[in-house]
């Protein structure tokens, strides 16, 4: 199938998503605290929801027919921030407040405080129940809106999950998509594994079975390939009676070379060598150590 973008459009969706690395990089260099990994890996699908596929109004936060997005692996929260301000939500200049006291850019999502958020999350797991329960409100209030959620592929051993997937699937929720952000790495690797060590590229067939079983309709993608992923998620919305798992196979750090497929990148803060070489390859300058905009 055809991309559902022309040339231009999927620059500037690709721009998003190096600009979503910037923002993530410059929020986490700043508090010396905060995720990297697991943002960087969604990077690319969080600048295809929020630029293409998610219907959404910036300047009406809370339209009622809005698309909703929850953030089940709250902790790579700075990626999010900074797909919301980038599309309008708050001043890009906000995501240096990030983790800092007093700033509405905490650590896990706070739907209190920030626009644009549909769900406070930070417990694993717990995001596709919050799903299901959107999911099932909008249908009961007779709107059509789409309700996406991101979950970790550590997540995916929380029983929770797998009670929140067979529920879904009871209900017949076909605008419940779920994305898992399968970068195949945890926060502290997988016995065995040293340091530098990268996983080989793998389709998670034994993840996407699981989600089969449990009635859902899988897709799987390149999670990298903006083209493949817009297109995912626009195949991913045309229901069929079935909630969709969307399998996108990423890299944990995606998008700076010395971080990509390590695990101890997870969380971790920069040296400044680290933060110049990281703005260089995301082709940002750097105008002083703290990560400021040039």
């Amino acid at each position: 199938m055809a991309a559902t973008v022309d040339v231009a459009d999927l620059a500037c969706l690709e721009d998003a998503a190096r600009r979503i690395r910037v923002g993530v990089i410059r929020g986490v260099n700043q508090a010396k605290a905060g995720h990297l990994g697991g943002p960087l890996s969604a990077a690319d699908i969080l600048a295809a929801l929020y630029f293409q596929v998610m219907r959404i109004r910036p300047d009406e936060p809370d339209w009622p027919d809005r698309d909703r997005f929850v953030l089940s692996k709250g902790h790579s929260s700075i990626g999010l921030y900074a797909a919301l301000a980038l599309r309008g939500y708050f001043p890009v200049e906000e995501l240096l407040t990030f983790d800092s006291l007093g700033s509405r850019l905490q650590g896990h999502p706070d739907m209190t405080r920030l626009p644009g958020l549909d769900m406070s999350t930070g417990s694993l797991g717990m995001g596709i129940s919050a799903g299901i329960g959107i999911a099932l409100g909008c249908r009961l209030a007779g709107r059509d809106a789409r309700t996406f959620v991101m979950l970790g592929d550590g997540e995916c051993q929380e029983g929770e999950v797998w009670e929140a997937a067979f529920l879904a699937s009871r209900y017949g929720l076909d605008k419940l998509i779920v994305i898992v952000d399968y970068n195949k790495l945890q926060q502290y690797g997988w016995p065995g594994e040293e340091p530098d060590d990268r996983l080989p590229p793998a389709w998670p067939g034994e993840l996407a079975a699981k989600w089969s079983a449990f009635g859902w309709r899988v897709l799987e993608v390149d999670g990298h390939d903006m083209a493949a992923v817009v297109r995912v998620l626009e195949q991913a919305t045309a229901g069929d009676g079935r909630p969709v798992a969307i399998i996108a196979d990423t890299i944990k750090g995606r998008g700076v070379s010395f971080m990509e497929g390590r695990y101890y990148w997870h969380t971790r803060t920069l040296t400044a060598d680290e933060f110049a070489t990281a703005m260089a390859e995301l082709g940002e300058p750097v105008t002083n150590p703290a990560g400021g905009a040039a």
